[in-house]
């Protein structure tokens, strides 16, 4: 992709906004849980019988969400990483912490207090209609499966069938987030060994961080690449130099790295597209751990080959996905529970 056709006039307007959070960061440390297998009888057609019509009825408040809400289509889509990654993909991340309580949940992490509400609010929305229209059946966690593809899909990018059948998980810890999502300044190494204890591969990486092609990420945590990158009190040099200059007009050192974000794509932030590996050719990439991806002898091969072709790209994030929403996944009432409101147990 040439520089010359980047729209560095896009790029200072979209760095200068409000305080928000919903940056889809996917974003430094190793994983201590082992991998998890491929959960058994998760199907399309899993609610045929009890709840024919649950994509239908997800649709109708995703697609809303999407029009008068459109953060909530990156934010939703984090979320789901967020919880597939720490205890399987049971919605444990959707949980609050009791009033009293001594153990926070997972959602009031560190690493997770910047998830969007828009993404909790899409979420509740959709389960409080579900429970109008087949009570006690849908589970949260599949709810969320679905929301996610529903938003890549509204935002330009592929439709594909979600297996469905997981069971809410019982158990939502604070303490088990940190080693167990990725971070904005992760090396390589750090991801490949992260995405390897879930079940993924190296490609799989590569293709699961495409969803940096929408979103937003706070200053805070790229920052560091524009002042004092690995301790050199110097700017990170593999950062294109007009995007650097952009960047610093709206995050400085100091003060304003929590309130201001930047878009991770700097080309079409709202479009999902495969444009997020071209802008990492181009020295482009928002993070530090997006851009390594493309410095790297074990991932660049797969960045330049989305980056040449979209629909590979799509066919290949749908396929990510579907494997990324088996981790973990809870089974039967031994496992798991159904949530009446996702946000609280249902013992």
């Amino acid at each position: 992709m040439s520089l010359s056709l980047v729209p560095y006039s896009l790029i200072t307007i979209l760095l200068i906004l409000p305080l928000t959070s919903y940056s889809l960061n996917m974003s430094t440390s190793s994983a201590t849980t082992p991998a998890r297998r491929a959960p058994r009888q998760l199907s399309v057609d899993y609610y045929a019988r009890t709840c024919p019509h649950v994509e239908q009825l997800v649709a109708t408040v995703t697609s809303q969400q999407f029009r008068e809400v459109p953060v909530s289509g990156p934010a939703t889509i984090r979320l789901f990483f967020h919880d597939c990654f720490v205890e399987g993909c049971d919605g444990s991340v959707l949980i609050s912490t009791k009033p009293g309580s001594k153990q926070w949940a997972e959602k009031d992490a560190e690493d997770n207090k910047d998830l969007a509400v828009e993404a909790f609010d899409s979420i509740n929305k959709a389960k409080s209609l579900l429970e109008t229209k087949c009570p006690g059946v849908v589970s949260c966690a599949d709810i969320l499966a679905i929301a996610a593809r529903d938003f890549v899909h509204l935002a330009g990018g592929p439709y594909y069938p979600v297996k469905k059948g997981r069971w809410d998980g019982r158990f939502s810890l604070a303490s088990n987030v940190n080693l167990n999502v990725p971070h904005s300044n992760s090396t390589v190494n750090e991801l490949i060994k992260l995405f390897a204890s879930k079940g993924l591969t190296p490609d799989d990486l590569v293709v699961l961080s495409g969803a940096h092609t929408i979103g937003f990420s706070h200053c805070k945590n790229f920052v560091n690449r524009l002042y004092d990158y690995k301790g050199t009190k110097q700017p990170d040099p593999s950062i294109d130099p007009r995007l650097l200059k952009a960047l610093r007009m709206s995050c400085p050192p100091f003060g304003r790295s929590g309130t201001v974000v930047a878009p991770f794509d700097v080309t079409t932030p709202f479009l999902f597209d495969n444009a997020y590996y071209q802008n990492l050719e181009a020295r482009l990439g928002l993070l530090t751990s997006d851009q390594q991806l493309f410095f790297d002898a074990r991932t660049k091969p797969m960045v330049q080959a989305l980056a040449k072709d979209k629909q590979r790209f799509f066919q290949a994030f749908s396929v990510a996905m579907d494997k990324m929403g088996s981790i973990g996944v809870k089974r039967g009432r031994k496992h798991g529970e159904k949530r009446k409101y996702c946000s609280v147990h249902a013992l």
